[in-house]
């Protein structure tokens, strides 16, 4: 093997463990394991039908060509017109880059902005590709961390602390992957007012989740006065509109910093799939009301799962508002054992619960929290329930 050869920044990479779990579930069931995946972030939902035809009729037009690298400017114009309409922002066409997916986008900015000693605020629990996309980079990542106590939302004077010299950049994402949590106006206004004391420092506000939100708004910090020409919003199709496959996602920034994010994309895949994009600007124009039933059978979903979890002794559980994960806090499993095995974290938790229940969730050490695990409910109540029982009952064999 020549794996020596590899360079040091691909050796320092940590593979993602939501791709890794789904793997190994994939694994088991080849082997007719009778697994239950709840592991990617991945709505169970089809992509709706008049975005489908929408990119049938663009095949039909024969747009089947390359795309200027920021995106087909239809579709660059509608997403102006949703961040008005939806958010009360005001962008032009300049200051907005598409891209294969929001984690694109991410990568773009990090690539664009991030020099050796920058420092990077990541507000944890994060998603998982924040922390290794910061380092490939070049950043050094700063975990401000936030536990179930604070419904896993950083508060004010935490980032006070945080921040120093080198802060070039804040990370966070709400409605929250892996928590769900979801930071209200007020919460979002306070911590603008932290930000804005320091020059030059900016914002990666990720908002991949902004239609997945229930009986909570979801302001954007680009809203907050004195914010917008600090921040770098960031979306896509993926989640809202069950568009996982289509991979396109969007960012919404200064003009200097799209342009810097589009000279990035032009050198790594230049422009993303043209018939996608115009499907997309059909997405775009919907009012978001056509995609309420996902979110109605999401919050069905939540509450059955809620209540599950609950019902599991030392399972401690918030109430998440938006997204479709819950993150509980399982510290209290650590030390039990079932007369063969022990459970001593996480990472063991997760394991026990794949090789026992045959139901595959992700470690909250991915996310930067050691106490806890995701599970994502992006699928049917029957399969929920099922999941729930043989998570139950495995763990009542612990003590």
């Amino acid at each position: 093997m020549s794996s020596h050869l590899l360079s040091s920044k691909l050796s320092s990479m940590s593979e993602s463990a939501t791709i890794k779990m789904a793997q190994k579930a994939r694994e088991l069931k080849s082997q007719s394991v009778d697994v239950i995946s709840l592991s990617l972030g991945e709505p169970d939902f089809d992509t709706p039908d008049f975005i489908k035809e929408a990119a049938k009729q663009a095949l039909d037009k024969g747009m089947t060509k390359y795309t200027p690298v920021p995106g087909l400017l239809e579709l660059r114009q509608s997403i102006c017109d949703k961040l008005k309409r939806d958010n009360k922002l005001n962008y032009t066409p300049k200051e907005i880059v598409v891209s294969n997916g929001a984690k694109q986008c991410i990568a773009n900015v990090c690539l664009s902005l991030l020099d050796p000693n920058d420092e990077v605020i990541i507000f944890t629990p994060y998603w998982v590709s924040y922390f290794e996309i910061v380092k490939f980079a070049g950043g050094s990542p700063v975990p401000v961390y936030a536990g179930i106590e604070q419904d896993y939302k950083v508060i004010p004077a935490q980032l006070k602390e945080a921040i120093n010299d080198n802060t070039k950049l804040i990370i966070y994402s709400s409605p929250s992957n892996p928590t769900g949590s979801v930071y209200t106006e007020a919460e979002i206004a306070a911590l603008a007012e932290v930000i804005k004391t320091k020059p030059d420092l900016y914002v990666l506000s990720d908002e991949i989740y902004e239609y997945i939100t229930f009986n909570a708004k979801n302001p954007s910090i680009a809203s907050m006065p004195g914010m917008q020409e600090r921040t770098i919003l960031v979306n896509g199709m993926s989640k809202g509109f069950a568009m996982t496959g289509w991979r396109l996602g969007y960012l919404a920034a200064p003009q200097w910093i799209a342009a810097a994010c589009a000279k990035v994309q032009g050198q790594f895949t230049s422009g993303a799939t043209a018939f996608g994009q115009a499907a997309a600007a059909i997405a775009l124009q919907h009012d978001p009301s056509a995609l309420d039933y996902m979110k109605e059978k999401f919050l069905e979903r939540k509450n059955l799962v809620k209540k599950m979890l609950e019902d599991i002794p030392g399972m401690r559980v918030n109430d998440p508002q938006g997204a479709f994960y819950f993150f509980p806090n399982i510290s209290s499993f650590f030390g039990k054992t079932n007369g063969t095995r022990r459970i001593d974290d996480a990472d063991e938790f997760v394991d026990v619960l794949l090789d026992e229940a045959h139901v595959a969730v992700v470690t909250g050490s991915a996310f930067g929290d050691k106490n806890s695990f995701r599970i994502s409910y992006a699928t049917s109540n029957e399969v929920l329930i099922e999941a729930m029982t043989r998570i139950k009952r495995v763990l009542a064999t612990y003590s």
